[in-house]
């Protein structure tokens, strides 16, 4: 079944789920194991715990139980969480190299000139609209070696410096997200440098793990931090998807801490790259690719082909895709920026902010519409949400937030 209201929103419900979890499924997400990511990358200095939020004034204004959100516009003062993939999977990979564990290795370790005295000048090549390149970029650096970012047609000048401030060789090039990537990897193999992308696919699958993996320490921080202020977990889960690297990252650690009393998983993209949402349309649940200029708010999400492991698992279970359009992801930012009294602030960017926009929107403007109850989104709903990037455009989070571009109504 398929929902359309003023074509803002659209949604599929997810037919190939499992009806129950399959522990094997997790393998990769097994609890201890995300605990030593977390505990490597906390030997680096500047990291910090993100807060978990509260909004309780907005949940008691909407009519649900509870609205928490993670604030990754905090995380190691590069204003995104996708920092944490890219960090572990630079570590994981010199680690392999040098035939260490990474358990028994440190940043101060990973940092000592007799690691580059071994492994040589590496250089490590990605695509990205700004946060994934960003982190590539400051990780490379911060361990002494190279990066190389290449970004999609008509990226962000601001993204762009920030990522050249890192160190790297950056530039934009005159093609979508997809084909950005089909361009580094093509540099990688004939210069021998690294890729590091958060997208598989067949032959490249390692890396991405790691990848994923990384964005997994996350969760077990919300976890530990939900439990603080809650006895009972999250009834709802709600989750940005590009490649959908970090949604199955995320996803893949939830589940395998609360099994069969997990929170409903619910993929959120944006329409103009819902490669999830046409995927799940299709009568056997193949990946569908999207392709084109791509062109929306959401630069962070802005992706066409599905990770295809990632693809796995939130096939398996997630309860479905909200397909939606740039308004909601602008109304998120409003509302995150503005809350009601007794709130935080939040700055959030567009791709940040798009499921605090899409649970505003269904609770505020379809009330009455039948996919509330389709998803169980009620007066007794615990919801979780993620802003995963700040103003990481700060020209155009002013032209949304101050001047009211692409209201929702």
């Amino acid at each position: 079944m398929t929902v359309k209201d003023k074509q803002l929103i659209k949604w599929v419900k997810n037919k190939f789920k499992n009806n129950e979890i399959n522990k094997g499924d997790l393998d990769n997400f097994e609890i201890k194991n995300i605990q030593n990511i977390l505990k490597f990358q906390q030997t680096h200095p500047s990291y910090t715990h993100t807060p978990l939020y509260s909004l309780s004034r907005l949940a008691s204004y909407l009519d649900v139980s509870m609205i928490q959100t993670k604030d990754e516009s905090q995380r190691f003062g590069l204003n995104a969480f996708k920092v944490l993939g890219g960090i572990y999977a630079i570590a994981m990979y010199i680690a392999k190299q040098l035939g260490e564990e990474i358990e028994n290795l440190s940043f101060d370790k990973l940092k000592d000139p007799s690691v580059k005295a071994r492994l040589g000048d590496l250089t490590f090549i990605s695509a990205t609209d700004g946060n994934h390149g960003r982190g590539v970029a400051w990780a490379a650096r911060e361990l002494g070696f190279k990066s190389v970012i290449y970004m999609p047609k008509g990226s962000s000048l601001q993204r762009l410096e920030a990522i050249r401030s890192e160190g790297a060789l950056a530039d934009i090039q005159d093609v979508n997200y997809d084909d950005t990537v089909r361009i580094c990897a093509r540099l990688a193999e004939k210069n021998g440098w690294i890729m590091v992308q958060d997208t598989a696919w067949e032959g490249y699958h390692e890396i991405p793990l790691w990848i994923m993996q990384g964005y997994s320490a996350m969760a077990h921080e919300i976890v530990e931090q939900w439990n603080q202020t809650s006895e009972q977990p999250p009834t709802h889960l709600f989750l940005q998807a590009g490649v959908g690297s970090f949604a199955a990252g995320i996803a893949g650690y939830i589940l395998q801490v609360y099994g069969e009393q997990a929170p409903k998983i619910i993929i959120v993209e944006p329409n103009q790259a819902d490669c999830f949402y046409q995927s799940f349309l299709t009568e056997k649940g193949e990946r569908e690719f999207v392709g084109g200029a791509m062109s929306t708010e959401m630069a962070g999400l802005a992706c066409g082909e599905p990770n295809t492991e990632a693809f796995k698992l939130l096939r398996s279970y997630s309860t479905g895709v909200l397909s939606c359009d740039d308004a909601i992801a602008t109304v998120g930012m409003r509302v995150y920026g503005n809350p009601l009294k007794g709130d935080p602030s939040i700055i959030s960017g567009e791709s940040g902010s798009v499921t605090l926009g899409v649970v505003y929107y269904l609770r505020k403007f379809m009330k009455d519409l039948s996919l509330n109850d389709e998803l169980g989104l009620d007066e007794n709903a615990r919801i979780l949400v993620i802003n995963t990037e700040g103003d990481t455009d700060e020209e155009n989070y002013r032209k949304i937030v101050w001047d009211g571009f692409l209201p929702v109504q």
